[in-house]
Order: structure tokens, then C-alpha cells, then sequence
């Protein structure tokens, strides 16, 4: 079992077993009290138990994982509390990433690996546009075109546009103001730093699963600039989902799982999404457990996610909600009915007194059944809470060893330059003479030699060649009346002729 809490009254352990972690879990609460100290804890031991973690730090301050608390503050009266030696403390395998190459790791995705679905989503498109989209890359397919970054999504939207009449008759209509709109709202994308974001090498997720010295290296993306984006971040973490569920094999049910993903404000990845995208979402968290795959929400409120996905999720923390309004009431209720009650205190009442770090606890149990709630205390991070230097997280993703792989965004050849190689063998073909123009050229300069060949033999008195016709007849005439004249009138004569016969 993976100890994660202390139970208030009796100080028993309360932990996650190995096995049932691929059932996935939820951790919510209002701000302050306590989700992220939830979140760290989970993630450490999954590390301590080799498993491999992904999670979003949103807020900036998760940095601090890579290396040993120490027994002050909050974290010390807890270890004291609970009798935990110095020996508890001990920092983790941690890797940066980040989206925008400035804090981590480079973390980039193609546009063809986003998909139309996903890149309709995040640019907002409605559903004439989204069809647009989509024939856009039914084109870039069909010709064998590789969409990587946004320069080749505006390619080949101009050249959707400028052929609009030879693939309205074979894909449907297309409109220039769809085209228009979906161009605006590449420039926002670009502004808000997807330039960045898609493109080459794209991200490997082979090298999320990594361990280092018998615990899983955690990988940090670091999302606190991200989140000011948060179409971008929801289209991440959507195409991180799928992206796992098509390319991980099936394993069935491991001792442990062999990844763990955390995902914190979720509520992002779900607010205001299509009905049939939603599905999607919710057919990958139904499924990708066979992957091995745990997944963990982490959000404000058990209503921010939809009831399909509430119900996939097994494992759960609880922390305190604030019954102000009908809505956070409504809440408060919610969440207590998704926990098996107890006869100890009730559900409903204790989730709007839960202190700081103080949670409601219910793991699944060794037959996949939830356990009965306890109300608990988590256990104190073993690593530092404070984040790093700037200069420090710096020098520890700069020294890793996937750095150099990701460090400089590839330029691949791709629709972009193909488009571009097309319309320069176009105007090559354009600038060129036509066949019969040159065939035209060509007689008129055999012709031409033809007779003043002819001229010159008959005129010294060659051998008449076949198809030299008159020219040879005229000089050899002249050639006759030429030598019965003086040699300076022959000069005279003949070079008047030639001229006259060249004009």
C-alpha cells in the first residue's frame, strides 16, 4: 500500500493499493486547503514505487520536488505528530518541461498529431468551420503533405482558398470567410505562443516513463504560463490523453501501474466543450486503465467535471468546500453522496469544516470496491516545498540528458515546402515556350540555312544537294553570268546580289 494518509481519530494508515491505482482518482477542494500538498504526496509515492508521474505544476511551485525537505514549519509539526524520523524526507527524479523552452524542456506536437477535432476546439471553430478544417487536412493527406507547424496549416489554407472552385466540386463548399476565420484565429493561436508549441521533434512519450535509481522520474510541465492560454493548455492535455490510449499496448491489470498522470485545474479541460468531444474524453478514461494508466483529476469543485467522468474515478481526496452559495451547496451535496457513509460523523457536514490538509479519504479496496470515508490527515511531503531558484531548475534541465534532443525546433520538409516547390515548377512551366512555338522556330532556322546553303553551292559550283531546290538553280545562273564579267564588276555584282537575296 502507498501511504498517503493518517486517519484523525486513530492514526491508521490510509493508502492506495498498487494495483487499483490504474482506477483513477480525484482530488478537490477549495483554494487553500490543501489540493496541492494532495497532489505532492501522490505523486512521491508513485515515485518511491517506481511509477513513472506526469503532472502540471499551475501554480509554479512543485520545483522544489527534485530535492530533501527539512523538518520546519507545518511539514515538521506533522512528522512530529505522526513520530517520522528525518529518514522520511528525500527529494525525487524530477524532469522539466515546458511548453514555451524557457523553464524546461522543449514540449512540441505537430499539427497532425493535435488532429482536426482537437485544433476545432481550441481555435473555437463552429461547425461550418470545423468542416473546412477538416477537408483542409483531407487535402494535405490525400497529397502525402505533412502538417507540422502553423506556416503549414496556412499554407494550405491559401491553397485550399486559391482551388477553391477544383475542391468545392469534390469535398463541398468552401467559404472565404470560414477561411478567414480560421486564419484569425491562427494569428491569436501564434500570439498566445502555439509557434512554439507545434512543431518538430515532437514530443516522445517514451520519455515519460523513465526511471531513475528504482523510483519514476516525475515530469514536471510547467504550466504557470500555459494556464494564461487555456485553450492551449486543455488542447494539450486532450491530446496527451489520446495520444497515450492509441500508441500504449494493452496490459490488463499490473502490480502497479506504469504511468500516472495528474492533471490540476480540470475543470479547464472540460468547460464549455462539445457534447461529442466530451464522449471522446470520457471513452479514453473508461478504457485506458487496460494501458496501464492512471489518471487523476485535480480541481475545485467535484462539479466541474461531467458525471461520466465522475463516476470513472475510484480513488479519492476530499478537501474542504465552502457552502456560500446554492451552487456550493449543491457541491458540498454531490460530493458527500459520491462517498461510502459511515456511522462516524456526516459526510455532508464534515466537508464544510475540513481544515488545512485535513481531508475526507476513501481508497479502493483489494476487490476494486470503495472503502469506507475517513476522515483524515495527509501526510507531510517528503520533499522540499519551497520551489527552486530560477538558476537552479536552469542548470537541472540543461544538464539532462534529453535536453539537446529537444533543445531547437526542426525545420522538416513538409506542406509548406512542398506547396512552395509546386508553385516554382508551375512558373517554370509557365516561363517556357510551347511545343509548337518551338517547332515553328526551329523550321523557320532550317529553312533559312537551307537557302543560303544552296545559294553558296550553286553559286561556286558544288554538287546540288536534295531540298535545296531554287536557291541552288538562282546562283547557279548567276554563277554563269558572273564569270563571262570582269573580276571587279563580278565584287560589285555579287555582293549586291547576296545582300538583296538575304533581305
Amino acid at each position: 500500500m502507498l501511504s498517503i494518509a493518517k486517519t484523525t481519530d486513530t492514526q491508521d494508515n490510509l493508502g492506495i493499493i498498487p494495483k487499483m491505482a490504474n482506477r483513477h482518482g480525484l482530488i478537490a477542494g477549495a483554494t487553500g486547503t490543501g489540493k496541492t500538498i494532495s497532489l505532492r504526496k501522490m505523486a512521491e509515492a508513485f515515485s518511491q514505487a517506481g511509477v513513472p508521474v506526469f503532472l502540471a505544476d499551475v501554480k509554479g511551485d512543485l520545483s522544489g520536488m527534485v530535492q530533501a525537505g527539512t523538518a520546519t514549519g507545518k511539514v515538521g509539526e506533522r512528522m512530529a505528530q505522526f513520530g517520522l524520523s528525518d529518514e522520511y524526507l528525500s527529494g525525487f527524479p524530477v524532469r522539466f518541461w515546458d511548453v514555451y523552452a524557457e523553464t524546461g524542456i522543449a514540449v512540441r506536437v505537430t499539427i497532425s498529431q493535435l488532429g482536426s477535432a482537437l485544433l476545432s476546439r481550441l481555435m473555437g471553430l463552429n461547425d461550418t468551420q470545423e468542416g473546412l478544417l477538416n477537408l483542409v487536412f483531407k487535402v494535405a493527406d490525400d497529397r502525402g503533405w505533412h502538417l507540422l507547424d502553423l506556416k503549414d496549416l496556412r499554407a494550405m489554407l491559401g491553397f485550399v482558398a486559391e482551388n477553391a472552385a477544383e475542391f468545392r466540386t469534390q469535398y463541398g463548399n468552401i467559404s472565404a470567410a470560414s477561411i478567414g476565420a480560421i486564419q484569425r484565429q491562427l494569428l491569436q493561436l501564434e500570439s498566445e505562443g502555439a509557434d512554439k508549441f507545434f512543431g518538430e521533434p515532437s514530443l516522445n512519450l517514451q520519455d515519460w516513463l523513465q526511471t531513475d535509481g528504482g523510483k519514476g522520474v516525475i515530469n514536471i510541465l510547467n504550466s504557470d504560463k500555459l494556464m494564461r492560454s487555456p485553450r492551449l493548455y486543455a488542447a494539450f492535455l486532450l491530446w496527451f490523453l489520446a495520444e497515450i490510449f492509441e500508441t500504449f499496448p494493452e496490459v490488463g491489470d499490473l502490480d502497479k501501474p506504469k504511468f500516472v498522470l495528474f492533471f490540476d485545474e480540470a475543470h479547464l479541460l472540460f468547460d464549455e466543450m462539445p457534447q461529442a468531444l466530451t464522449k471522446q474524453i470520457e471513452q479514453v478514461v473508461r478504457l485506458i486503465r487496460s494501458k496501464g494508466v492512471g489518471v487523476y483529476f485535480v480541481t475545485q469543485n467535484p462539479l466541474d467535471l461531467p458525471d461520466t467522468i465522475l463516476g470513472q474515478l475510484g480513488n479519492r481526496i476530499q478537501h474542504a468546500l465552502r457552502a456560500f452559495t446554492p451552487r456550493d451547496q449543491k457541491a458540498v451535496k454531490a460530493a458527500a453522496e459520491t462517498f461510502r457513509s459511515t456511522e462516524k460523523f456526516s459526510v455532508a457536514t464534515a466537508i464544510s469544516e475540513l481544515g488545512v490538509g485535513e481531508a475526507l479519504v476513501s481508497f479502493l479496496d483489494a476487490d476494486g470496491m470503495p472503502s469506507v470515508v475517513e476522515r483524515a490527515y495527509i501526510l507531510p511531503p517528503s520533499s522540499q516545498l519551497a520551489p527552486l531558484s530560477a538558476a537552479e531548475q536552469q542548470a537541472s534541465y540543461q544538464q539532462d540528458i534529453l535536453y539537446p534532443h529537444y533543445k531547437d525546433m526542426l525545420d522538416n520538409y513538409s506542406a509548406f515546402e512542398a506547396l512552395a516547390d509546386e508553385r516554382a515548377a508551375s512558373e517554370e512551366r509557365t516561363a517556357q515556350p510551347s511545343d509548337d512555338t518551338n517547332t515553328k522556330e526551329k523550321a523557320a532556322e532550317k529553312s533559312e540555312a537551307g537557302v543560303l546553303e544552296g545559294f553558296l553551292g550553286g553559286l561556286t559550283g558544288g554538287r546540288k544537294k536534295s531540298g535545296q531546290g531554287v536557291a541552288y538553280n538562282v546562283a547557279d545562273q548567276l554563277g554563269s553570268q558572273l564569270n563571262k564579267q570582269a573580276s571587279r564588276a563580278i565584287s560589285r555584282g555579287l555582293m549586291g546580289v547576296i545582300k538583296n537575296l538575304l533581305k
